[in-house]
């Protein structure tokens, strides 16, 4: 695993709208000591929800990639290729490194290629549809609380301060552009990130992942939180290279109730003395097969192919082709574009 490489970010606005920019990242605000924040404020009346029925595929990243060729292209052919193996969202890693641990959701993946590059976009499952359709109101509610604790924690200004009493709408966004390399595999990514520290660091290191968790009150709950939440909140920062996350404890009722920092390159050590709990290793091993595998089977260079990759717990990961089909997610501007350069 190479050192992830920051080449890039933009900005999704209040209408989602893109911009190749920064003009969405926010400052870290450190609390004090004792905050308790109300997560439940805002839900009823200051919370304008992204429409997660419209499926945005790779549009974003695709957008930036275009706005950005320079950056990513090779130059030594008559025809420009991508100087990378893959492109895909930061959560579709999250998702192949927890899936030797994950025992309760599958995931599907549509996978194309198209010059040499391999585009990886997910592909909702039956099972996440129907949870998305029947979630309840406290559901709902606990989903907000995250969003509520980054506006307690984030000030839009480098010299301002957090304003809680604005509007949380999730439409808005600031995501990373990152490359890095794991074993053999080269890969460009995206990802969503909450703020960055006010010191003059570099990106990434100067990124902080903001969650929210329940208080942990028995051994139990701490050996839980260790086994399932370290491993994602590791995961999700781990590949983007974002080097801390912080963590607001909350009660039943949403109140935060102690805010903790975790150093993502200490999370091993904190769950050492867990029986079976998750290695890293393990993770980036299959998440590198998962890769290499991908790689044998997609050899059809051409964007109306489309692979169809899923998994469930406790099986193998298999595969289907599809042509010309629902599955195609590589928008026709974007082929113009990238071929429209050719010589």
């Amino acid at each position: 695993m190479n050192l992830p490489i920051e080449v890039g970010c933009f900005s999704l606005d209040s209408e989602r709208r893109f911009f190749n920019d920064r003009r969405q990242l926010r400052y870290y605000a450190e609390p004090a000591l004792n905050p308790s924040f109300d997560l439940k404020d805002g839900f009823k009346d200051r919370y304008v929800k992204r429409d997660e029925s419209v499926k945005e595929k790779l549009d974003h990243i695709l957008r930036w990639i275009t706005s950005n060729k320079a950056k990513v292209t090779t130059k030594d052919s008559s025809k420009p290729t991508l100087d990378v193996d893959f492109v895909m969202w930061r959560g579709h890693l999250t998702k192949l490194l927890t899936t030797p641990y994950e025992n309760r959701e599958g995931w599907m993946f549509a996978v194309t290629r198209f010059r040499g590059t391999i585009y990886i976009s997910e592909v909702e499952t039956e099972a996440a549809r129907r949870d998305r359709d029947n979630r309840t109101e406290r559901h709902s509610e606990m989903m907000y609380w995250g969003y509520k604790f980054e506006q307690y924690m984030c000030a839009d200004k480098i010299e301002s301060s957090p304003d809680p009493s604005g509007v949380v709408n999730t439409n808005e966004a600031y995501c990373t552009v990152v490359r890095t390399r794991l074993a053999t595999h080269k890969l460009l990514f995206s990802g969503e990130v909450d703020c960055r520290v006010r010191e003059p660091k570099d990106p990434p290191s100067c990124y902080v992942e903001l969650k929210t968790s329940a208080e942990i009150c028995t051994p139990k709950q701490r050996s839980n939180f260790h086994r399932f939440k370290l491993l994602k909140w590791w995961a999700q920062s781990f590949m983007p290279g974002v080097p801390q996350v912080v963590a607001g404890f909350r009660d039943h009722d949403g109140i935060v109730v102690k805010v903790e920092t975790f150093q993502i390159s200490k999370m091993s050590q904190l769950i050492k003395g867990e029986n079976n709990c998750w290695k890293p290793t393990v993770c980036m091993n299959f998440c590198n097969d998962f890769l290499t595998f991908v790689k044998d089977v997609v050899s059809e260079d051409d964007p109306s192919v489309v692979y169809l990759f899923s998994w469930e717990p406790r099986r193998d990961v298999g595969f289907t082709i599809h042509r010309d089909s629902q599955y195609g997610f590589l928008p026709e501007w974007y082929i113009n574009e990238i071929t429209r350069t050719d010589t």
